[in-house]
């Protein structure tokens, strides 16, 4: 019997995906349920598991476009899987009589003329990333790894070329999964390029941005946050928040019961624009913006409204997780009415976000640094944060934008409104 292992739907919306890498070759045997290949399509990525156990068979190869349903391999179940190898027969030579040597040789260790071997270097890597090492003569440790388990893929090799232009640092002599890949002498790279599609996510994140410089009439507004008091209370109560709730107690549930009540007071930033109308919602689905290898990604925690802080948190760690092992779904994006991004995480001071059309505004924040200000008419070091809002001019006005900030400033130099829900 032969199972057909096709490209699954992931939405309505979506017809085609590409297929980026293989974890397993042609004729391998496969497990039940054990990961086969990755799909990525304009808004996620996934990792396709094996519906059967038996023998792969590979019909389209990585890096080809297929359509939604399309049939890329099968599994015989039946087949036998392939017998191991066996070990080659040694010759019975007879043992030639001891020569006692003249002088006692002293065992040097191998180890003493080799450099060590970092423990995560004999990682399981596919074959188009050994090969792309190899070719490259890169030093995968160098590399951060966005697969399943925080393995390096193909796409994470490319990227680290790209953004190292000028040469990556060289392995020398280190074995990648048990082959030894010399030493060869590094091209010149100084007028080398190098080209490469953009994948349908990126496509669509450009598509995206584009459309919100066009279509909007986006404005950014900012201000500046004591974090003193956050500080304090997440300092004090994290150490009892995780034993309680099994989760640590970040900024980000902070933010977004802040972000949710300044949303109550201003209704018009959690509204979108159709046409001549203007809707309004009355929940609040609110957007985390998270970074990936292959862009950025905003899953929605619906109705976090209702939510505590610990469920706020979980359900950050959760999407995450999901987006680390490629098990995140169309539907976890959709339906945001406003979202939040948190830039201070890569170090940045200060930045204007582009709108997630068709939302009407989104909040940046920023990283906490310590700054002198005026307190009390003295002068006084106090750990400050640059936010900032951007948002859609033709349904909000400036007024409105300045004062949503304000808002926030007040709930998080004063958390204890948070709390009290006033």
């Amino acid at each position: 019997m032969k199972l057909e292992i096709k490209i699954p739907s992931v939405g309505e919306s979506v017809q085609e995906a590409v297929l980026v890498e293989w974890y397993k070759k042609d004729g391998d045997n496969v497990q039940k349920d054990e990961p086969l290949f990755v799909v990525e399509t304009d808004k996620v990525t996934l990792e396709i598991v094996a519906e059967g156990s038996g023998v792969l068979k590979i019909l389209i190869s990585e890096g080809q476009t297929v359509d939604i349903g399309a049939v890329v391999g099968t599994i015989d179940t039946e087949a036998a899987p392939a017998p191991p190898p066996e070990p080659p027969k040694e010759d019975k030579i007879p043992p030639e009589p001891p020569v006692e040597p003249e002088e006692p040789a002293v065992p040097v260790p191998e180890e003493a003329y080799m450099e060590p071997e970092p423990a995560h270097v004999r990682q399981i890597l596919s074959p188009s990333v050994r090969r792309l090492v190899a070719e490259r003569n890169i030093d995968v440790t160098a590399i951060a790894g966005t697969g399943p388990g925080n393995r390096v893929t193909k796409g994470d090799v490319l990227l680290y070329l790209e953004q190292t232009p000028q040469g990556a640092p060289r392995m020398k002599d280190v074995a990648v999964s048990g082959r030894e890949i010399p030493v060869k002498p590094a091209p010149s790279l100084a007028e080398d390029v190098t080209r490469k599609p953009m994948s349908p996510i990126r496509q669509r994140i450009a598509s995206r941005l584009l459309e919100a410089k066009q279509k909007t009439a986006m404005l950014t507004t900012f201000n500046e946050i004591d974090m003193s008091r956050t500080m304090a209370m997440r300092a004090l109560f994290k150490e009892p928040f995780k034993e309680k709730y099994g989760v640590s107690l970040g900024f980000m549930s902070f933010f977004i019961k802040a972000g949710i009540e300044a949303l109550k007071e201003f209704p018009e930033i959690n509204a979108f624009v159709e046409g001549n109308e203007i809707v309004f919602h009355n929940y609040h689905h609110i957007g985390i913006a998270i970074g990936t290898g292959r862009g950025l990604v905003v899953p929605v925690i619906r109705n976090a409204g209702v939510l505590s802080s610990a469920e706020l948190e979980q359900a950050i760690v959760d999407y995450v997780d999901k987006i680390k092992n490629n098990r995140l779904e169309l539907a976890d994006l959709e339906g945001g009415t406003f979202t939040i991004t948190n830039g201070g995480v890569f170090g940045s001071l200060l930045s204007t976000p582009i709108l997630n059309t068709p939302q009407s505004g989104i909040l940046g924040m920023h990283k906490i640094e310590k700054r002198p200000v005026v307190v009390d008419d003295e002068i006084q070091i106090r750990p400050m944060m640059y936010v900032a809002l951007s948002y859609d001019h033709r349904i909000v006005d400036g007024r409105e934008a300045v004062r949503f900030l304000v808002k926030i400033k007040e709930c998080i130099e004063n958390p204890e409104l948070i709390m009290m829900e006033i």
